[in-house]
């Protein structure tokens, strides 16, 4: 293998081999070749790097640092960020195919990623005890918030940098030390942003990075005993088998997993406006995004007139190399979720599902590249309707009463966002009440903001990442009762 880059695993502000001596490949899905080779770490490396986060947070200065000092680091390292934020977004393109558009612009100077930095180090000073009225006299009953200790962080391969900034940033500003897990099929971009924040002079240990698969790297980081906490995004077959190893040690987990999204198109919609939000929502990131709005609930009335449009705006996406600038819709990140997708398309035509649009012409013999694909007539409770498929996959259905089209959008194992299409704005509202998800969209689709919760209902997980409760997911809650009293009453006396 020529021009591949080898890289290391990060402890202490310092690269290191792994201990097995073993690598894995990283092949970028525009051409299917490999690119990099990636540290296999296991039990004795992990080990390394928890001890590293554990010396930082109880012997370095991270743990006796004043909230407002680890603030000051936090907006260095935004800045920092900022300064490298092309090499940055080349990196994470050339690992899991994302467009440049969709990472580079992000991380500059005023953008979300840089500015998801300096509102948490804004955060750090912000979240103040308090006194409880104890019913008694001379007792002081005060609360406080406290880190957790030694945080692991698992990341997923479809967006590492910015997963990594919304659970990085106010894990670091409540006080904690990390150790990251990314995804084995998109580690580079995580040890490249590594380097890059050497330039920002946190102290060693307080940031680490092992890299490897889930059994022989995850699990034995999630199950260590000084990991005092867990934050989790991925599959919702990967969050469970996280729960299980958190929960022998009865360890907290917050959990961000996957979904299968409603998006709900009232016969009174602005069909120009839900069509153009509807493909936003899901085909240029190529369906993979867990808040995707892959399944289309269209009213009768107007399902005809709205899906031909959405496949006359659909077709049109130029799907090819992310690096090229005409580019809209990129490859699958890898090859397995490549042959997975194409497996799910083959089982949803062969179920007998009318096929409006098929994306596997857009299949070429080098790369991982699927185009978009629509099925009408999909009833709710086929697998194509209730199983993420995470790639560039809609299903539609009509629908005629309100009650059953929102019994069919709650009718789901998940509950990560929904989509609301209508002008009548009072029943949209109204429906959102009823909705089961942690994100409701009404006339827009997949916006967020640093300041905003995101997270699940049922197996889309638990727990928010985002605004302040994604920071306050890192803090436990201590209660301090303090005497006055110098007389403690003998508690025998006669």
């Amino acid at each position: 293998m020529t021009d591949v880059r080898t890289f290391g695993y990060f402890v202490n502000n310092a690269w290191h081999e792994p201990a097995s001596g073993q690598y894995f490949d990283s092949e970028n899905p525009a051409d299917g070749r490999v690119w990099a080779r990636v540290p296999d770490c296991r039990s004795q490396d992990v080990n390394r790097a928890v001890a590293a986060a554990k010396s930082a947070f109880y012997g370095g200065p991270w743990g006796r640092m004043m909230p407002a000092e680890r603030g000051r680091v936090l907006r260095r390292i935004g800045d920092v960020i900022s300064t490298h934020a092309d090499r940055l977004g080349v990196m994470e393109t050339r690992d899991n195919g994302k467009l440049p558009g969709a990472i580079t612009p992000g991380l500059r100077s005023g953008q979300w990623q840089v500015d998801s930095w300096h509102y948490y180090a804004g955060l750090c000073d912000k979240f103040e005890g308090r006194v409880i009225p104890a019913e008694a006299p001379n007792i002081h009953n005060y609360v406080k918030w406290e880190p957790f200790g030694v945080v692991g962080q698992i990341l997923p391969w479809n967006s590492p940098l910015g997963t990594l900034i919304w659970k990085l940033a106010p894990c670091l500003a409540a006080g904690n030390t990390v150790v990251l897990k990314p995804s084995e099929h998109s580690s580079c971009s995580t040890l490249e942003l590594m380097d890059v924040l050497l330039e920002a002079d946190l102290p060693p240990g307080v940031l680490n990075v092992v890299t490897g698969f889930g059994r022989t790297t995850g699990e034995p980081l999630i199950d260590h005993p000084d990991v005092r906490m867990v934050s989790f995004t991925g599959g919702t077959a990967g969050g469970r088998a996280a729960a299980s190893i958190a929960a022998r040690q009865v360890k907290p987990i917050v959990m961000e997993l996957g979904g299968k999204s409603p998006q709900i198109v009232l016969p009174d919609a602005d069909l120009d406006l839900a069509v153009n939000g509807v493909a936003a929502g899901i085909f240029p990131a190529g369906g993979q995004s867990c808040i995707s709005g892959s399944r289309l609930l269209v009213h009768k009335s107007v399902i005809d007139a709205f899906t031909d449009k959405l496949v006359e705006v659909v077709k049109k996406a130029r799907v090819g190399d992310p690096n090229d600038p005409a580019t809209q819709i990129g490859p699958m990140a890898n090859r397995p979720h490549y042959e997975s997708v194409l497996q799910k398309i083959d089982a949803a035509e062969a179920a007998g599902h009318r096929m409006l649009l098929d994306g596997r012409s857009a299949c070429r013999d080098q790369g991982y590249y699927i185009g978009p694909t629509i099925f009408a007539d999909v009833p709710n409770g086929s697998d194509l309707a209730q199983t993420e498929v995470f790639g560039p996959v809609v299903s539609t259905e009509a629908w005629e009463d309100e009650v059953e089209v929102i019994r069919a959008a709650n009718d789901t194992i998940f509950g990560l966002a929904a989509g609301i299409w209508s002008r009548d704005v009072t029943r949209a509202m109204r429906m959102a009440d009823r909705i089961e998800a942690g994100t409701v969209y009404i006339n827009n689709y997949f916006n967020a903001a640093t300041q905003s919760p995101v997270g699940g209902y049922k197996q889309s997980g638990y727990g928010r990442e985002n605004g302040w409760e994604g920071m306050r997911c890192f803090l436990q809650t201590k209660s301090v009762w303090l005497s006055t009293d110098p007389h403690q009453p003998d508690p025998f006396a006669d």
